[in-house]
């Protein structure tokens, strides 16, 4: 048998990290969980805010982040 040599894909961002949504980044959000390749985030200081949800493209950890529309 021949084995091969299979590489698993890591997330990005890990649990705990502070991140901001690139389509919002005035609001700083904290991961709370990564299932499935979405990351399940609540809005940092908010601790009875729901779960934001998003894909790793859609966030970023990059505080100085300037969205124009």
């Amino acid at each position: 048998m021949c084995e091969k040599n299979i590489e698993t894909m890591e997330n990005k961002f890990k649990v705990g990290a502070y991140v901001y949504a690139i389509n919002n980044p005035a609001i700083k959000l904290i991961i709370r969980r990564y299932v499935d390749k979405i990351y399940y985030c609540r809005i940092d200081n908010s601790p009875e805010s729901k779960d934001l949800v998003y894909f790793e493209r859609e966030i970023t950890d990059n505080e100085n982040l300037q969205y124009e529309r």
